[in-house]
């Protein structure tokens, strides 16, 4: 799989966050699925319109480039169109691959280490000019430009030469990597196999960018859009962004993006609270309004839940996450497999989901994989404490282990409040382990502090709270960063926190990594994932489940699997 460099590693660990800002999940309010729900009386969604979006953080970056988010994002893929895109559907359905402006996911050969496209006819930019296999392959070469860095990294672990190239405006003549035969063809050749490559192609990286109108920095101010809208004004690094129509595009080519509203305002550096509360009003504008980066936390859920009203406009979302307990195996007492054992037998699930907001916001975890099928979730728990732990079992263990009168150690956690890594998480592992014998002393870092020590090789604390999102819906990016020895850093953000390599291991990633056939390659993630979490190398905990209010006029919501938010590019508000 991937080999990161230490700045990607740091974004790939923030990847969810950012998915969350710019994503889509998994069913939506009652009523508002894609075909109940619409902008007239017959529920057909209408055209017409303003969206209103508000948001927490700012659109801080829309260079396609420099964009970190899964399936290109929420709000950049109504601007930019990329050579495949996420099925815009709910569920489940949600997390397949299909065309955008290739006809086609993809034709891979030489085991999927090369992968060719074609583009659909009639493809233009927002002023006309057609839209060329040339413009993708410069749209993914200035990707590498150090100035418009922070994007995903895979390209540049991936492509032949893409180690060690500086982008079109440092090396003129391009990656040989990338090859462009006529307009409509673009093959890339890749260093090794890699079957998931149609799911990375959703990525911005691959929107076309017309050589000739490149700003470099300034791009995104005015970016050329290839998709339903165009930016027609972007202020204080994405804070106000305003959407308008691009007349040029053609919904013949693009059966993904619906494009009802006829102008979407982008508001943010709002408090959540203020969020939630103007959703609720829904006075004015705010009645045709949604969110695409925050949640409901439990006290702002309980009460929508007493209204019936309210509780018809909650969307629920699910993500490709987990959070869990991480070890170091290479210190003491966790270097004893059952030391390990007995912890996660003593772990009681049902406080954690309880101190994570409950049940409907939390579903326990006893796979490090994410529970879809997409991922190749395969049901298994290789210590079966039960909903509350089994204390007599760990306690079992620990005698086996040496420690018949008990055991003290230290939980390093974080002290955001963010119901994943924070005081109230470990708070209730502290009790539970309890039970066991098992003295906790709890060390809260500053949330800095905190990812620097956790992904940190020579500062890595014995035991603390992680959590891990996925870049696509696939086991891949899920399991190759947290397991595959070749993914060890030393000196740098470090993710294989137990230092994991093992040769049959990451033989078994390679071999997957060939396979084109989704379906047949997460059935051998699920293997994997059951294989590696038979080691006790970490102690899933739970998935979490996002709540989110939409405007008492927003029809037509649409939320997949695959990024666990509603799909901007589906709703309607007339």
């Amino acid at each position: 799989m991937r080999q990161l460099s230490v700045i990607s590693r740091r974004v790939a660990a923030a990847a969810v966050s950012v998915v969350l800002i710019g994503g889509a999940a998994a069913c939506g309010p009652k009523g508002s699925g894609g075909d109940s729900a619409g902008g007239g009386a017959d529920g057909a969604p209408k055209k017409g319109g303003t969206l209103t979006v508000l948001n927490r953080a700012p659109q801080k970056q829309f260079d396609p480039a420099r964009l970190y988010t899964s399936g290109g994002g929420n709000i950049p893929s109504l601007v930019y169109r990329t050579l495949t895109t996420r099925n815009r559907e709910n569920g489940a359905e949600g997390t397949k691959v299909v065309p955008d402006l290739a006809t086609d996911t993809g034709t891979p050969s030489d085991d999927a280490k090369t992968w060719t496209y074609k583009l659909k006819d009639g493809l233009k930019y927002e002023d006309g000019t057609p839209i060329t296999s040339a413009d993708i392959k410069y749209g993914v070469e200035r990707s590498f430009a150090p100035e418009l860095s922070g994007g995903a990294p895979y390209l540049r672990d991936w492509l032949i030469g893409g180690d060690t190239y500086q982008g079109p405006y440092k090396e003129k003549k391009g990656l040989d990597s990338i090859e462009t035969p006529d307009a409509k063809t673009i093959v890339f050749k890749l260093k090794k196999s890699e079957g998931d490559f149609p799911y990375f192609a959703t990525s911005t990286q691959f929107a076309p960018v017309p050589k000739g109108k490149d700003t470099g920095v300034k791009y995104a101010e005015h970016p050329v859009s290839s998709g339903p809208y165009k930016v027609v004004k972007n202020t204080n690094d994405g804070e106000q962004m305003v959407l308008e129509r691009n007349p040029n595009w053609s919904e013949e080519t693009d059966k993904e993006r619906h494009a009802y509203p006829d102008r979407i305002e982008v508001k943010s550096g709002l408090a959540p609270a203020v969020i939630n509360q103007r959703l609720s009003a829904g006075q004015g504008a705010d009645a045709a309004a949604v969110t695409t980066d925050t949640n409901l936390g439990p006290a702002e859920l309980a009460q929508v839940t007493g209204d019936k009203k309210l509780a018809a406009r909650v969307g629920t979302g699910h993500f490709g996450y987990t959070n869990y307990l991480a070890f170091n195996p290479k210190s003491k007492p966790f270097d004893d497999p059952k030391v390990r054992e007995a912890v996660a037998y003593a772990v009681n699930r049902t406080s954690v989901v309880n101190a994570a907001g409950g049940s409907a916001l939390a579903e326990p975890a006893t796979t490090f994989l994410p529970n879809q099928k997409s991922f190749g979730f395969t049901p298994y728990d290789p210590f079966p404490a039960g909903a509350n732990g089994n204390a007599a079992k760990a306690k079992e263990l620990l005698k086996e282990a040496g420690y018949a009168d008990g055991l003290d150690i230290t939980l390093t956690h974080s002290t955001a409040q963010n119901f994943e890594t924070s005081p109230e998480i470990a708070t209730a592992l502290q009790a539970a382990l309890k039970e066991a014998g098992i003295r906790v002393k709890l060390a809260g870092l500053e949330e800095n502090d905190y990812d620097e020590k956790t992904h940190s090789v020579d500062k890595q604390p014995d035991l603390f709270l992680a959590h891990w999102g996925a870049d696509w819906p696939s086991g891949g990016p899920f399991l190759a960063p947290i397991f595959d020895g070749r993914q060890i850093v030393k000196d740098g953000a470090n993710f294989n926190a137990s230092r994991l390599d093992d040769s049959a291991v990451n033989n078994e990633i390679d071999e997957i990594n060939k396979v084109t056939d989704h379906d047949a390659a997460a059935k051998r993630w699920g293997a994997l994932d059951q294989r590696i979490g038979a080691q006790a190398l970490t102690v899933p905990l739970f998935h979490p489940v996002y709540k989110r209010l939409v405007g008492k006029d927003v029809k037509n919501v649409v939320i997949s699997d695959w990024t666990g938010v509603l799909d901007v590019s589906q709703v309607a508000v007339k």
